[in-house]
């Protein structure tokens, strides 16, 4: 049943007469009644667990990024029914593993299949509707989708232990800088008159995703070249780590300096804006330097031509 939704030879000639528009209206019509349920299901997941809270960020970020340049889509239509059919198949086929249960899988497993086939019936929809070269233009948004695929615990939880441990050594560095001696034991770190071990729910998986995810949008936005992108969105991964290092570092020096209050109180639980905020100001500075580099690349380029 699911496969049959796959455009066949039959019924390609009839979706090619329809505008491009409302082609790719019916094909997410008919994605929403088949994947309705794990859609909310994902949404649901992301407000009551906070590991996937950046998936509310995509859907929204993807839409608008795609209809900044919808007309433009619109105006170098050339249907890629060959290419979209593939992908429409692939998401079918996905779909049919994650439901008819050929392979044993968690529930989480099932869920991030399910969503992975809606991000391709999607990407493939699109070039089926708007051709390869609207495809191409429309690279990021489109694969930016793919953030709506829950991780599953087997990968997440190995993510979340290099976090944990990565900010305590963040951590112990910074307290080496000033004098403090430090032991590490895996995720637990020992200054003297205190003991510190950070959990997986201290592990800034949130406030590190969101980070990532909103230095992909702002490189995208705002970077021209390939390579300046990929160099602020690699350092936006041990910012990340560097950011919670220096929560445990304030909190630790608080706690110890000051008053043991500091490790129960507001700035622990509800402080972790304050270093998400502290860390994008970073992002910030280093695309703005990145664009001034950019900005003279084009000035050369011009100036040889």
């Amino acid at each position: 049943m699911l496969t049959s939704a796959t455009p066949t030879s039959s019924t390609r000639e009839s979706i090619s007469k329809l505008s491009p528009g409302l082609r790719f209206s019916v094909l997410i019509a008919i994605s929403l009644l088949i994947w309705s349920n794990p859609l909310i299901s994902t949404f649901a997941l992301a407000l009551r667990d906070n590991r996937y809270t950046h998936i509310l960020l995509i859907f929204p970020v993807s839409v608008t990024l795609l209809f900044l340049d919808w007309r433009t889509y619109e105006s170098t239509v050339e249907p890629a029914l060959s290419a979209g059919s593939i992908v429409l198949l692939l998401s079918a086929v996905a779909t049919v593993i994650a439901r008819v249960q050929t392979v044993p899988l968690l529930g989480d497993q099932r869920l991030a299949l399910n969503m992975l086939a809606l991000v391709l019936w999607w990407i493939g929809a699109f070039m089926i509707s708007f051709g390869t070269r609207a495809f191409r233009r429309a690279l990021f948004p489109l694969f930016f989708l793919f953030w709506m695929v829950p991780i599953p615990e087997f990968i997440l939880n190995p993510i979340v232990g290099l976090l944990q441990e990565g900010s305590v050594a963040s951590a112990r560095a910074l307290f080496a800088i000033i004098g403090v001696p430090s032991a590490q034991d895996g995720t637990q770190m020992t200054i003297p008159g205190l003991t510190i071990e950070v959990a997986q729910e201290c592990s800034s998986i949130r406030s590190s995703l969101m980070l990532v995810v909103t230095t992909m949008v702002l490189a995208q936005m705002l970077l021209r070249s390939v390579w300046r992108k990929a160099l602020v969105i690699a350092v936006a991964v041990p910012l990340s780590v560097a950011k919670n290092g220096l929560r445990i570092f304030v909190l630790g020096m608080l706690s110890t300096r000051i008053d043991r209050s500091f490790l129960a109180g507001r700035l622990h639980h509800q402080g972790g804006i304050i270093y998400f905020l502290i860390a994008l100001a970073a992002i910030s500075f280093l695309i703005w330097i990145a664009r001034y580099g950019d900005g003279r690349c084009r000035v050369w380029a011009e100036t040889d031509h």
